[in-house]
């Protein structure tokens, strides 16, 4: 039996039947591969590079200077190493009646500094303020500090000149213009002194009294190996947890840079969802070209039953030819894919890393695995039909309706596509919320075209023209295949306008939640009697609509009665949240960008105390609706119980608080205030002006940790938007799968038609206005389908404000008729040229 296959499935190349199968394959597969190569080593390199943001692939945070023993076993490892010394101190310039001071942050580096990411450095204040400076793997020479531009006009100092810390005087010879692992923390905010670790000591700063922040910076020693660091960390947490180590907290990228763990986070969702749609299109063509192999496969099957062949001969014989055809078509794919996804790193080259990881065999078993199981679930229900060829269509030349068993398996194709979406996106609901959309766009498309046959008939009188009754008349003799067609067409249609009109309502969508006017700027320590002055300075510097939000520091004694107590947590994260002040805030309305999920907003009534709680802090203090909260604010003691609960946009950088009272129960709490704001580049001088006025106000420039996000963020939308532009041109061949799917029946009715005295010019009018029919039909349910994808995807996995566009069902309708016409005539050309005749002899 395998070597009739064999020669049967070398009969069936020959002659052409396997080519149609075989490009629709290694085209599906490819498209999968290609994107599978490009976007792991993608997704591998950003998570990769990302780790620049922390300065190294692991830290170890702690209170006290780590232990000696873990650092002997991260270099026993074979692990590079850098230390960092962080707190907040006063800077010094000038002498005597004329010397200024100024809070700063100060950070002791080691050599080596930082493992990942790269310092730049300048002595331009201008180049200095737009992050532009040479890159460099030094640190501050012992007796001289790198300093951040904004602190020479707070201090009226210069490079070159001389700065106080504590005991000991430097000499400012550099400008920092950008420093890979600031952070967001609190401590960060404050104009950055860096000096030699080994000056730290001099100048007496560093005691048991000073809030000193320890870092140890851990890397491999190769960017693209992580199993060692893996394997550190998680010796590291064993020695934590055995040892009951208090004051260390273990930061990576996921817990160390919220908001850029989100961007990447949302990153891969789109790349899954490249994924996810060539899943679909590869299905679709799969089961194009299988059901059409079965059709021109039905008189040869016939032939095989009379010359005594058995069902499960024949079965077994196509089953061994697909399958050889499915192996070489995804191991073509796969070679296909490889070689595709390096076009696709020479056209994004200028915005990914030269070095980016190496290869990975995932992908390449993915694509054999997958072209094997699509063709398998696709192509199974068709070959069950050719087991089930009667003997008399040798004579009679009628197909029988298709067995049980045969449409049973309809439903194996569901599983396996559903598996494969599943295994693709990795996101379990970014997979079902697609597959969910697709396979319920194919059964109500399915319904809407056999309803609009239905109501055909209706319309065959509706105008007197041969051509249109011709074409109404073709499209019910065979509502099968035009209904297949038209769902066909829809999902491919779909598929390509969540490419194309949607992908770019996503991307704009994605864009907008950082938008040009994202706050770079905030203003704390803003005293009750000096919120209008500042918000008058705002005004003159061009700042627009910045909201000046009341803070009040309180710490949190007691829940529903409870003392908050050393022993209350167990969680590192709920202990140093508890322990530390939160910032309160107290207002009538939400602000802007908080959702509320749980409960409801509180009603401002004297005597009531409610509050609103983020609900990250609430599952990490167990927090819930009802509870209680007992706050200490300066000896004002505040209880309030919780009515809400309140989602944050953390990647949004906009000012937000774990907490907020009501106004009322807040009255008299010691209140300073705060406001974040985008300030234009011509404002750079705000902040100087503004601390002459103002001494005790802080201004915080976070206008390197916006750029730092914006840039991973624009390099991601550029690379997937490559990658929609490669999926896009595999989806345009599976439409033309669809379309010609249906030549062979096409065939012979022209034929019989010309016998039967039909014009080529009435025939050919007929096709046109029944592609026209067919195509605006599909476009429309396509359409409809892809818009209320985008707005699912939108509102549910991206999280994103949706806005419909009417411009989607004009292309969709547009590319619909388009697109039927174009395939109609590519399938069909050549059969109103040749005789009556000779066609149905050939069909």
């Amino acid at each position: 039996m395998f070597l009739q296959s064999l020669r049967m499935t070398a009969r069936d190349w020959r002659a052409g039947e396997l080519r149609f199968l075989l490009v629709a394959l290694v085209v599906a597969v490819s498209a999968l591969t290609a994107v599978g190569f490009f976007v792991d080593r993608m997704r591998a390199g950003l998570n990769r590079d990302a780790h620049q943001l922390i300065g190294a692939d692991l830290l170890i945070n702690s209170d006290q200077p780590v232990r000696a023993d873990w650092r002997r076993e991260a270099q026993r490892r074979g692990l590079l190493l850098a230390d960092t010394v962080t707190f907040p101190s006063m800077a010094q310039a000038g002498i005597g009646m004329g010397s200024q001071a100024q809070l700063a942050s100060v950070k002791a580096v080691s050599k080596g500094y930082p493992l990942r990411g790269t310092l730049r450095i300048t002595r331009d204040p201008d180049a200095a303020g737009a992050a532009l400076g040479t890159p460099t793997h030094a640190t501050p020479a012992p007796g001289t500090v790198w300093v951040d531009a904004n602190l020479l006009p707070a201090l009226n100092t210069h490079v070159g000149a001389t700065l106080q810390l504590g005991d000991k005087t430097f000499t400012i010879t550099q400008l920092i213009a950008s420093e890979p692992d600031r952070g967001a923390s609190f401590v960060n905010f404050a104009p950055r002194v860096m000096l030699a670790l080994e000056d730290l000591k001099a100048t007496g700063l560093v005691d048991n009294f000073a809030r000193v922040t320890y870092r140890m910076q851990v890397a491999a020693p190769s960017k693209n190996d992580r199993a060692r660091v893996d394997d550190y960390e998680h010796w590291l947490r064993a020695q934590i947890k055995d040892g009951s180590v208090k004051g260390v907290r273990i930061e990576s990228l996921e817990n160390g840079r919220p908001e850029m763990r989100a961007t990447l986070d949302r990153a891969e969702l789109f790349l899954s969802l490249v994924g996810l749609l060539s899943a679909m299109l590869a299905a679709v063509a799969i089961a194009m070209a299988a059901r059409r192999f079965m059709q021109r496969h039905l008189d040869a099957c016939a032939m095989l039953r009379c010359l005594g062949m058995t069902q499960n001969q024949v079965f077994a014989m196509y089953l061994i030819e697909f399958a050889l055809v499915g192996l070489a078509g995804s191991v073509l794919g796969v070679l296909v894919g490889f070689g595709a996804h390096y076009v696709l790193l020479e056209l994004v080259g200028k915005l990914m890393a030269t070095d980016l990881p190496p290869v990975s065999p995932l992908p390449a078993l993915q694509g054999i695995a997958t072209g094997m199981l699509l063709l398998v679930g696709f192509a199974l229900p068709p070959v069950l039909q050719l087991r089930n060829v009667p003997h008399n269509r040798v004579i009679r030349r009628e197909q029988a309706a298709p067995q049980p068993m045969a449409l049973a398996t309809y439903g194996l194709a569901i599983a396996v596509f559903v598996a494969l979406l599943l295994w693709q996106a990795g996101d379990a609901r970014l997979a079902l919320t697609t597959a969910g959309g697709f396979l319920g766009g194919f059964g109500l498309f399915a319904l809407i075209a056999w309803l609009g046959l239905r109501s055909l008939k209706y319309l065959r009188g509706a105008f007197d023209h041969q051509g249109w009754r011709f074409a109404i008349t073709s499209l019910q003799r065979r509502p099968a295949t035009t209904v297949v067609q038209v769902v066909s067409l829809s999902l491919g249609l779909m598929a390509l306008l969540l490419l194309t009109v949607i992908r770019g309502e996503l991307m704009s969508a994605w864009r907008t939640t950082m938008p040009p006017d994202t706050p770079n700027r905030f203003i704390i320590n803003i005293m009750p009697d000096q919120r209008q002055g500042v918000e008058q300075q705002l005004a003159a510097a061009g700042v627009k609509d910045a909201v000046l939000y009341p803070m009040i520091r309180g710490r949190l004694v007691a829940v529903n009665g409870k003392p908050i107590l050393p022993s209350t947590y167990s969680d590192d994260r709920a202990r140093a949240l508890a322990d530390r002040e939160f910032n309160l805030s107290t207002m009538k309305e939400p602000p802007a960008q908080n959702q509320i999920i749980a409960g409801h907003w509180y009603i401002d009534a004297p005597g009531v105390a409610e509050a609103s709680v983020e609900q990250g802090i609430a599952r990490t203090l167990h927090l819930k609706l009802g509870d209680v909260m007992r706050f200490d604010m300066a000896g004002q003691i505040v209880e309030a119980k919780i009515t809400s609960l309140r989602k944050l946009e953390w990647g949004s950088i906009r000012p937000n608080f774990f907490v907020i009272i009501n106004p009322a129960a807040m009255a008299g709490a010691p209140t300073t205030y705060m406001t974040g704001f985008h300030l234009p580049a011509h404002g750079a001088a705000f902040a100087n002006k503004l601390a002459r006025t103002y001494p005790n106000v802080t201004v915080i420039d976070v206008s390197g940790i916006l750029r730092q996000v914006q840039d991973v963020l624009d390099q991601v939308v550029t690379a997937v938007e490559f990658l929609f532009l490669f999926t896009l041109a595999s989806g345009v061949l599976v439409l033309y799968a669809a379309l010609v799917g249906s030549t062979f029946e096409r065939t012979r009715e022209a034929g019989l038609l010309r016998a039967l005295g039909a014009t080529r010019g009435q025939l050919a009018q007929a096709q046109r206005i029944e592609f026209v029919l067919v195509g605006s039909l599909a476009g429309l349910l396509a359409a409809s389908g892809a818009a209320a994808m985008g707005w699912a995807l939108a509102t549910y996995q991206f999280k994103f404000e949706w806005t419909f566009e009417p411009t989607v069902w004009a292309v969709g309708i547009a590319a619909g008729t388009v697109c039927a016409l174009v395939g109609g005539w590519l399938g069909l050309r050549n059969v109103l040229r040749q005789p009556p005749l000779q066609t149905l002899r050939e069909a």
